[in-house]
Order: C-alpha cells, then structure tokens, then sequence
C-alpha cells in the first residue's frame, strides 16, 4: 500500500501497482485496439507508455504546499501584486486522458513575505501533472498559493485547449476554454481585479 493525494489533496491509501502490471495493461489495451504487441515495433511500446505516464503524471507524488516553504521578507516593504504571466499548462483531462494544452497567469498580493518566481510556476505544474478538469486546477493552485503564503489575495487564470474536444466527439479545433478564480483582495476589491485582468488582457488577446 502507498499513500497518495486525493482530489481534495487528503492522503489516501492506494495498492501499489508495479511497472510489470502496468506494463501488461497496456499490452492488453494494444490488443484490444486490434495490434499485434508481439511485433517488432510494438515489443518496447508497453515499457515506453509507462515511462512517459510516470512523466506526465508525477504531481501525484509531489506536494505542492512544501514548494512553498521557504519565502522572503527582504523586499523593502513591498505591497503591490506579483503577476506571472503564460505559465505553460501540460495536463490531461480525467475524462478521457486527452491532453490539455494552455497557459496559466497567476498574481498574489504579499503579506509582508514573497516566495521565489520559480515556485509559482512549480505549484502550477505540480497540479497539471495530474488527471484533471480545468475548474478544479484553477481552484486548487489559486486555494495553495492563499493558504501556504498567507496571501492578502490571489488570482488565477488559465486559457487552454482539451483535445477531448479538437481531436474528437465534437472537434471543434479552435475553441478555447479560459476559467478565473479570485480569492481576497481580488474577489473583495474590483480595482485588483480588474488591473490583474489588464495587465493578462493582451496575453489572453493573442
């Protein structure tokens, strides 16, 4: 048994499953696809697909509120917001394990600390290496940056596109799917919100 994080980031017990069974999974898949997974080609394949799953969904064994341990108060009295603008987002959607393709913006307001550029970005891959919708990404970097930095507020934005949607069911190849959560400041004061929203319009526009 292992511990793992829930979609509420709570710790769960989970059987662990090894390489080997993960493996053969997919080699059942391959023949339920109608190949061959004994030919040339495809031999490596099952090995290959696990390698790449452990890549694209390594959130799980991270714990993005540790990321954010250490901060810095030297910052000579600094008050304002901190923007990060096109933030990459790799991720997959929990439905049909579909890519999502996008850019995060994420803005805090401190509370007399600031934590380093690099972790904002970090807590943001942390949760889009994992099954996921994009409403409950945003909501879940947004709730991590207020609580573990006891910010004065924050706001996230995130414009992607789910290939669940371009490659198939409707494929619709040019819809895009933008979600914002705002929390503090941002949610109780429009003037935050709406300068972050400026300084992310031009961004948004292209």
């Amino acid at each position: 048994m292992k511990l793992v994080k829930d979609i509420d980031n709570k710790e769960i017990k989970q059987k662990q499953v090894s390489d080997k069974e993960a493996e053969e999974a997919i080699r059942t898949i391959l023949s339920w696809m109608g190949e061959d997974p004994s030919r040339e080609g495809l031999l490596e394949t099952p090995k290959r697909v696990v390698k790449a799953f452990k890549e694209y969904f390594q959130g799980y064994g991270e714990d993005a509120t540790k990321v954010l341990d250490k901060t810095f108060g030297d910052v000579e009295g600094y008050s304002d917001m901190v923007v990060q603008k096109n933030i990459s987002v790799q991720s997959h959607c929990e439905h049909h394990m579909a890519p999502i393709i996008g850019k995060a913006h994420v803005a805090y307001i401190p509370n007399e600390r600031v934590v380093g550029l690099s972790k904002i970005a970090r807590v943001v891959e942390i949760f889009s290496k994992r099954l996921q919708t994009q409403e409950r990404l945003t909501v879940q970097i947004a709730n991590t940056l207020m609580e573990a930095l006891d910010a004065k507020g924050v706001a996230v934005t995130i414009d992607s596109t789910h290939q669940c949607m371009t490659m198939r069911g409707i494929k619709k190849e040019q819809a895009t799917t933008v979600t914002n959560f705002y929390l503090g400041q941002f949610k109780e004061d429009l003037s935050f919100q709406n300068r972050y929203l400026r300084f992310i319009s031009t961004t948004l526009k292209d």
